[in-house]
């Protein structure tokens, strides 16, 4: 098999996990939102220790030890991303699946703007008119909610900063995924400790099946990422940037087709919004890929799968400066 089919591969795999993640969650009922959190830092940072230790990939962690800054930046990933999957856990056990999807179709439109106003990119004109359309989308859907989206915009602007944050660590995927579910374990596991004494730690009180879920939650994060990782090393970012969206298209048919959550006309217009403001921004960047090609192929190397960032930008191809690095 080819690495760019088996990237096509990896990639499937994980946005497939990640687009049916709201079912899965569904089964933990009676754990509440707070107790599926805990067991997914606890049982994650299980299976990638047991990874590492297997792969005899201590030695990182061992110098990310002597790195304070790093071990910082660390942190504030692993709190962005614990703000990430508790909301988006709360949204799927209060019956709010469709408004988590939009959370992850309006990500990218939310990366774009951190990217200006933390990393001074500029935008290009098309990039102005989706976050513009974007913008009426959620005007519309506040309309419908009678309230802000507050779920998908705490879901686009936590995973949007937790992107930010890795991108600056530059960390491998394992070893990130591994500190920052050490970074959250204590708090996750006090939690549970303080659940169990107060009687209302479902695990391993419900039936064997249950409690053999929860434990099974660590895999769950854990594959889909570690797929990710292997996509991304071996297809354009483009093609992820693409394929991206299958996952919130998923959930909102999870959320609407078979979970039988309302879709009222204002609401299926205000989807409508960010769909068409999804293809303004994924025309723009397939063309300005096309074009950093083509003007990058007589004066010097092309622009390489990985050179290419999913939000339609391209990264420095020049050598990497060692200062600017924090791994």
């Amino acid at each position: 098999m080819t690495p760019l089919r088996l990237g096509y591969l990896y990639a499937l795999g994980a946005y497939l996990v990640w687009g049916f993640f709201p079912l899965y969650l569904r089964l933990l009922r009676p754990a509440g939102p707070v107790e599926v959190l805990a067991h997914r830092i606890v049982w994650s940072a299980v299976v990638v220790a047991l990874l590492l230790a297997a792969l005899r990939r201590i030695a990182v962690l061992r110098d990310l030890l002597r790195r304070p800054r790093t071990l910082a930046g660390v942190a504030l990933a692993a709190s962005l991303i614990a703000v990430n999957w508790g909301v988006y856990t709360y949204g799927v056990d209060t019956d709010q699946v469709v408004e988590t999807a939009l959370g992850y179709f309006v990500n990218p439109l939310v990366s774009v703007l951190l990217g200006v106003t933390v990393l001074r990119e500029r935008m290009r004109p098309a990039q102005w008119v989706a976050v513009g359309v974007g913008g009426l989308a959620v005007a519309v859907l506040t309309v419908d909610y009678g309230r802000p989206p507050y779920l998908a915009l705490i879901l686009a602007l936590s995973f949007g900063g937790y992107g930010l944050v890795k991108k600056r660590l530059g960390l491998p995927a394992a070893e990130g995924l591994f500190v920052e579910s050490a970074v959250l374990l204590l708090p996750a596991v006090g939690y549970l400790a303080w659940l169990w004494s107060a009687g209302g730690l479902t695990f391993g009180r419900i039936s064997a099946g249950h409690t053999a879920l929860l434990v099974l939650t660590g895999a769950a994060t854990a594959v889909p990422l570690l797929c990710f990782a292997g996509a991304a090393n071996r297809l354009p970012l483009t093609a992820l940037g693409m394929m991206q969206y299958l996952t919130p298209t998923l959930q909102l048919a999870c959320g609407v087709l078979i979970l039988h959550e309302p879709m009222p006309p204002a609401r299926l217009a205000g989807f409508g919004l960010v769909w068409a403001a999804l293809v303004v921004f994924t025309v723009d960047a397939l063309r300005h890929a096309r074009r950093r090609r083509a003007t990058a192929a007589p004066d010097g190397p092309a622009v390489g799968p990985a050179d290419v960032d999913a939000t339609g930008g391209s990264r420095d191809v020049s050598p990497p400066r060692p200062a600017q690095r924090t791994s």
